[in-house]
């Protein structure tokens, strides 16, 4: 089995395990307050605070939306009650139990419509998207991996399209390092060599580039215009503090605060970044 097979086949077998027990009533329960709940993630939780830049919510309405790497299908239905035709892939096929749950038991306007599978094999017309959308997905792909589904996504776009990426942001390679020397939760520290091995062994993602550079290059090849805005250079301290502090309040005060930065250092010190790709070069 060659590197991105084996990626695959990999990231489907995690994720089975992931998602193959969802209740989906929290997800029924933002929904049904969806204004304060987009209020509080836009300020407080970091991939919503990212993907979500720049009033992101508000273009959506009418819009042919395509997510890749759907997950927990949150997002996919926050877009669907915001007014988007939605259709969500994952490799997983317990997303599609997670996605005929929410259109049961929630009355969208046009019902969520799963999209099975590896998406570099699915059946999708051409010119046909208005906006691809991926949170933390895209690392999960091998470099080659991500290549060929940006030349897809141009097929599958309109002229006008969009893509928008959250995705984790590597653009030191010292601070790096020094991340992974640090234990958190299940991830031992890469100076437990034989603990980390069985970690990374397990681990769902692969070896790859996830600098900004990175995608400014892919963005700068196949489409028209790419922007890219570094977020969590404050957010990421929040670890370091006593639990009795609020984390949210410590996100909420932080992200606001970073908007103060020069670019180069929330570039250098991010954790995280959002990615947007506009009219495909077809």
């Amino acid at each position: 089995m060659d590197l991105n097979k084996s990626n695959t086949a990999k990231n489907e077998e995690f994720y089975d395990s992931i998602y193959n027990n969802v209740d989906v009533d929290y997800i029924i329960q933002y929904l049904n307050n969806i204004d304060v709940f987009l209020s509080n993630a836009k300020q407080v939780h970091t991939s919503w605070v990212g993907l979500y830049q720049n009033d992101f919510d508000k273009t959506l309405k009418g819009k042919k939306v395509l997510e890749l790497g759907c997950g927990d299908c949150l997002n996919a239905a926050v877009m669907s009650v915001l007014g988007a035709e939605v259709y969500a892939n994952d490799l997983s096929q317990h997303c599609g139990a997670i996605i005929n749950n929410l259109n049961k038991k929630y009355d969208f306007e046009t019902p969520i419509q799963f999209v099975y599978g590896d998406f570099l094999e699915a059946d999708i017309p051409l010119d046909f998207f208005d906006i691809v959308v991926g949170k933390s997905f895209v690392h999960h792909l091998t470099n080659e991996q991500e290549i060929q589904f940006t030349e897809k996504i141009v097929q599958i776009l309109k002229k006008d399209g969009v893509v928008r990426y959250f995705e984790p942001a590597v653009n030191s390679v010292f601070l790096d390092k020094i991340r992974f020397l640090i234990p958190l939760h299940d991830r031992p520290s890469l100076l437990q060599k034989e603990k980390f091995k069985v970690w990374k062994a397990l681990d769902p993602h692969p070896e790859r580039d996830n600098s900004s550079k990175n995608y400014r290059k892919i963005g700068n090849q196949y489409f028209k215009t790419t922007e890219i805005y570094c977020i969590g250079s404050i957010e990421k301290l929040q670890r370091l503090f006593p639990s009795k502090i609020s984390s949210k309040e410590f996100r909420r005060r932080a992200f606001q605060i970073e908007r103060y930065l020069p670019a180069f250092i929330r570039n250098i010190f991010a954790r995280s970044q959002m990615v947007e790709y506009k009219f495909p070069k077809k």
